[in-house]
């Protein structure tokens, strides 16, 4: 498969950055191509201008200054997003991403009020994330990022694509054994990607 790694932290010394290199090795190792796009390193701007909202639905001059992220997209058959969850979802970066990459006649087309899907090549999505917070709280609030993504975003893929989450939770607490308990685990499970 073509994986388009999604990575999304701003230190190169973070745990994420040791996620997305054990995942990125397991997947390569399988045969799988990998494009990396780390969001940070390459200085992304996650915000719309007034002037791009206003052209948000002129599809091909609402991909000006995004080009290259959404040919990357249109060239993946999988989806893979590395970050931490701060404050219940994705970093303000990472969504960001998705504001200006996924845009009408990219990851969509709109019409009659109904919302057709255009990457449709996407078969598979994987999350590899940390929490600060416990299961059961994550449990309580009702998992929104995993509602974004499983009812969201992947509603914009194949009508078979499939989701993976890897989640390690009280990340602020975790030992360096639980932590790379973790990220050998992470390895495996890209490994049967």
């Amino acid at each position: 498969m073509r994986v388009l790694m999604i990575y999304c932290h701003p230190r190169p010394d973070s745990f994420a950055a040791a996620l997305r290199d054990a995942a990125r090795r397991a997947l390569e190792a399988k045969g799988h191509e990998v494009e990396l796009r780390d969001l940070y390193a390459e200085g992304f701007n996650p915000a719309l201008t007034a002037e791009e909202r206003g052209r948000y639905h002129a599809v091909t001059d609402n991909l000006a200054g995004v080009e290259d992220h959404v040919a990357s997209l249109q060239r993946a058959d999988a989806l893979l997003l590395v970050h931490p969850t701060w404050w219940y979802g994705m970093p303000a970066m990472l969504k960001g991403w998705f504001d200006r990459v996924w845009a009408p006649g990219v990851a969509f087309r709109l019409g009659d009020g109904a919302i057709t899907p255009l990457l449709t090549h996407i078969r598979r999505i994987g999350v590899i994330t940390t929490y600060g917070s416990p299961r059961w709280l994550l449990w309580y609030i009702g998992h929104p990022d995993r509602k974004l993504v499983n009812r969201g975003i992947r509603r914009l893929c194949a009508k078979d694509c499939r989701t993976d989450w890897y989640t390690l939770t009280r990340m602020d607490h975790r030992s360096r054994d639980e932590c790379a308990a973790f990220l050998a685990r992470v390895e495996r499970e890209m490994a049967r990607w």
